[in-house]
């Protein structure tokens, strides 16, 4: 094989790398999110392939993707529901209702087969997440920024009625911080959350208790998230020391 042959050859895996390259990675043209920046992304639970945005805008955006072209097209739920940032998306699995949740306190669940919200529910502090929970269709929790009532859960059914609430005493900061989350275990049972303390609170949502049923000293700073393995009693966790943690629940 010539030198110029062999170049060639070799130019052409380049071009075929960096095609396939460019179709794996697929940077979306349209921008329908007016102003600021988009604060939460999720696919939505659904046999139709799709996610929503919301971002700082107000906005509420379905995204759809269109059939064998690679193409991924957006469709305005809702821009006047909140009158603040929206901080959280989710889709409920058994219905096709986006819940957002917005710093102007506001949950609300728009219903996409009837394009209009099915529920808006006011409550006393600034919401900044929601997370649908994995075994009881019907029940969400949504983290707000109120000392010691810092995850409340809802049932779908129940429309504007809160079931529960949790919390702890935070003893480094009065604040509350998107960036700390929250996870369900598989089983739907438990939820823990990241602290700035720097604890890991766990909840048993079968109990009427405000406090957590367990707390576990992780790490040496704030904690971001924990999440569970799906079959394992064991947590994972992150946190702003920089380490990563594992840890065995009893």
């Amino acid at each position: 094989m010539s030198s110029c042959v062999k170049k060639l050859y070799g130019l052409i895996l380049i071009y075929m790398f960096v095609y396939q390259q460019r179709k794996r990675l697929t940077f979306l043209e349209e921008k329908p999110h007016l102003k600021g920046i988009i604060n939460s992304i999720l696919f939505m639970p659904w046999v139709d392939l799709c996610f929503v945005t919301g971002g700082s805008d107000h906005a509420v955006i379905l995204w759809n993707e269109k059939d064998g072209e690679n193409l991924w097209k957006p469709k305005v739920l809702h821009r006047n529901l909140h009158s603040s940032a929206v901080m959280g998306v989710a889709g409920m699995q058994q219905k096709q209702i986006v819940i957002s949740v917005g710093a102007d306190k506001r949950i609300i669940g728009f219903d996409m087969l009837a394009g209009r919200a099915d529920f808006k529910h006011q409550i006393e502090s600034k919401c900044m997440s929601v997370l649908p929970n994995p075994r009881d269709f019907n029940l969400f929790m949504v983290q707000t920024g109120t000392p010691e009532k810092q995850l409340r859960l809802f049932d779908i059914r129940l429309r504007q009625t809160e079931i529960h609430s949790f919390g702890w005493k935070q003893e480094s900061s009065e604040s509350q911080s998107a960036l700390i989350n929250q996870a369900w275990s598989p089983d739907g049972l438990y939820i823990t959350s990241g602290s700035a303390d720097p604890m890991i609170h766990i909840f048993d949502i079968r109990y009427n208790a405000f406090k957590p049923s367990q707390s576990i000293k992780a790490h040496q700073k704030r904690v971001f998230k924990a999440v569970w393995h799906h079959s394992l009693p064991l947590l994972i966790s992150i946190s702003s020391d920089l380490h990563i943690g594992l840890h065995k629940i009893a």
